[in-house]
């Protein structure tokens, strides 16, 4: 069993930036492939960024590519979305996910995660 926490949402201006942290139970969170999804009212749930286990391959939503970079420390089982440049469009409940099964075949797809954390609401103001 995986348990994932986010924290670090909150209200903030356009333009602004933030952090999430998604802190991960498990003895081996270093093998796990993770990534983050956003869920916007009215809205279905959408990929963000994603991270292999060792850190070394990167994904991004070409919405957010070059405003948001994912990263992880696997000594601390936490992996991490910094946030800049932020816009109104990234209004969302951010979800945090785990890849427990031996590796993604498209970590776009939310079907490939097996353990999901509660979300953390990020809201961005013009």
């Amino acid at each position: 069993q995986v348990q994932l926490v986010e924290s670090g949402g909150g209200l903030v201006q356009a333009g602004g930036s933030l952090r999430l942290s998604c802190a991960a139970s498990g003895r081996t969170f270093s093998s796990y492939d993770m990534g983050w999804f956003r869920q916007a009212p009215g809205k279905e749930r959408e990929f963000v960024a994603a991270i292999s286990w060792s850190g070394g391959n990167t994904y991004y939503a070409d919405s957010v590519k070059g405003r948001f970079t994912i990263s992880r420390d696997n000594a601390k089982n936490t992996v991490y979305l910094q946030m800049n440049s932020l816009k109104p469009e990234d209004t969302a409940v951010y979800y945090c996910a785990a890849q427990t099964n031996g590796g993604w075949g498209n970590p776009r797809h939310a079907y490939e995660y097996d353990y999901w954390g509660q979300g953390t609401q990020v809201t961005v103001s013009s």
